[in-house]
């Protein structure tokens, strides 16, 4: 099923084409949406479905979730390290991103803003489209609402104060933060409406189609962003209502999360779709689409154990002492452990390598701790060199949304709840009852518990500094001393540096921006 939706959600494309396995050249020719002398495109419920393809577009490029993205969402972390030799992403883990160099983070912000633009152009003419097919118009809209609050909530997440272009029009002002999480919540909100629990058992041009935004992942996002701005009442509510679709459950093996096995799966709620098999083997840089762009993702090779890709992404030791703290029921390590990080343990083997054999004659390298999520490191494969990884990238786990409903609980009165959240977590890798181990923890004992449980169910997934940031930890001198003495990147953290600097070409082409604090 996952190389299916690439014969119907083509990313790779002038913003239109969709490729399918059984298509004459002249097929292939289509017309760009994006285009404004275009004026035959738009007219057809084929036309809404391929513009709305093109929107998925943005999230499979350089700038987001093919490296880009992973990397800014990642480095900042005491999960993650980075002695990269590329300045630039050296300067993601040591809080120092440069002005005057928007690589990464530049193109980052780019991408954002042309997926918030392609969402636009359906929201802006597609309700102008005659459907035969209601439900199909109302899914294809949702999904045009689901994906630009996507891109916007990680361009207000990273970068504070940005634009929020709701049209077509070319200059739009830059925004409050606060404004920009009230379009985020709003875009979600409208999203959660329009969208189906799934596309099995619809019928339409997309029927079946996996991969796709949900009411599921609409309303998930929603209550992240909720719980981003601290309204624990809206985001509890709406957590419930994920987990009262009864359409999720955590899948038995946790690693089955981070590998091409089992993709898709009943413990996700929204995945970026990447594919091997699926168009050509260019890398997708950015800029304007080519028809010989693949649909891989370069994480891998980024975040790749040494001589097997470029090693810029580490595990930080304090995330592996971390996991050795608490036993599972039969007495042994935490199983995410060995799912997370590559390390010399007895019969370790990565890309069909033993562990100590492959780096006895490395000392560092031995005693060295290597990234294995999202790596394709169990014999298939001799490395990452090729860069063209087809692991699907997780978004959004029906993990996180257990664990951010427990977090609501304990933050609106109920810390007893909460346990029963959290232990549905645990359960998976057999750790012990919670409410046995630490009963009657109070609410300041249960969000420390909270964050040590979301540290290691979540690491190198993206989620561990926007947990830092939002509960305030930078600003704490306790907290900012702890995550120093844990990981020695906070040491070049100054205040303002949480948020990445507004690119200065944005500075330039947009009148009136004012840059971030500390830059």
């Amino acid at each position: 099923m996952k190389y299916k939706i690439f014969n119907y959600i083509a990313v790779f494309f002038s913003l239109a084409v969709v490729a399918t396995s059984c298509v004459d050249d002249e097929d292939l020719t289509q017309l760009d949406p994006n285009n404004d002398a275009v004026d035959s495109f738009w007219k057809t419920d084929q036309d809404a479905l391929e513009g709305i393809n093109a929107v998925y577009g943005s999230l499979l490029t350089d700038g987001t979730y093919m490296r880009s993205t992973p990397l800014l969402l990642d480095a900042k972390a005491d999960d993650s390290r980075t002695n990269s030799p590329w300045p630039s992403m050296y300067n993601v883990g040591h809080f120092n991103s440069n002005v005057a160099d928007a690589a990464i983070y530049g193109w980052a912000f780019e991408t954002y803003y042309q997926g918030i633009y392609r969402a636009n152009q359906v929201l802006t003419n597609v309700p102008d489209i005659e459907f035969e097919d209601a439900a199909l118009k109302n899914r294809i809209l949702g999904q045009a609402y689901f994906l630009r609050g996507l891109y916007l909530f990680h361009a207000v997440n990273m970068f504070k104060n940005v634009p929020i272009p709701l049209d077509v029009e070319v200059y739009h002002p830059q925004k409050s933060n606060e404004e920009g999480w009230a379009q985020v919540i709003a875009d979600f909100k409208t999203a959660s409406e329009l969208l189906p629990n799934s596309y099995v058992g619809i019928t339409g041009l997309d029927a079946g189609q996996k991969g796709r935004a949900t009411k599921g992942a609409a309303l998930g996002y929603l209550g992240k962003a909720y719980l981003f701005t601290k309204d624990f009442t809206n985001a509890r509510t709406t957590f419930k209502q994920v987990i009262d679709l009864g359409v999720y459950s955590l899948v038995s093996n946790y690693r089955d999360n981070f590998t091409t096995a089992n993709e898709n799966n009943l413990e996700s709620l929204f995945e970026v779709q990447f594919s091997r098999d699926a168009g050509g083997v260019d890398l997708g840089w950015g800029g304007a689409p080519a028809s010989g762009w693949g649909k891989t993702s370069a994480r891998a090779i980024t975040y790749a154990p040494r001589a097997f890709g470029w090693t810029d992404v580490q595990p930080t030791w304090a995330l592996f002492n971390e996991f050795q703290e608490e036993k599972t029921k039969t007495g042994d390590v935490d199983p995410r452990l060995d799912a997370t990080i590559f390390y010399n343990k007895p019969g370790t083997k990565l890309y069909g390598r033993d562990f100590a054999a492959f780096y006895a004659a490395s000392p560092g390298d031995l005693n060295d701790l290597f990234c294995r999520k999202y790596q394709n490191s169990d014999g298939e494969f001799a490395d990452e060199y090729d860069w063209r990884s087809g692991i699907n990238e997780r978004l959004l786990r029906y993990a996180d949304i257990l664990l951010m409903y427990a977090e609501t609980l304990n933050e609106t009165g109920d810390t007893s709840g909460a346990y029963t959240y959290i232990q549905m977590v645990r359960n998976r890798v057999n750790l012990p009852d919670l409410s046995v181990t630490k009963p009657g923890m109070n609410q300041d004992q249960m969000r420390e518990q909270i964050g040590h449980e979301r540290f290691l169910e979540f690491p190198l997934e993206g989620h561990r500094f926007d947990d830092i940031r939002r509960w305030g930890w930078l600003q704490n001198p306790t907290k900012l001393a702890w995550l120093k003495a844990r990981d020695a990147e906070f040491n070049s953290y100054t205040a303002g540096r949480e948020y990445f600097p507004i690119p200065q070409l944005e500075m330039d082409n947009n009148p009136g921006t004012v840059q971030n604090d500390s830059y």
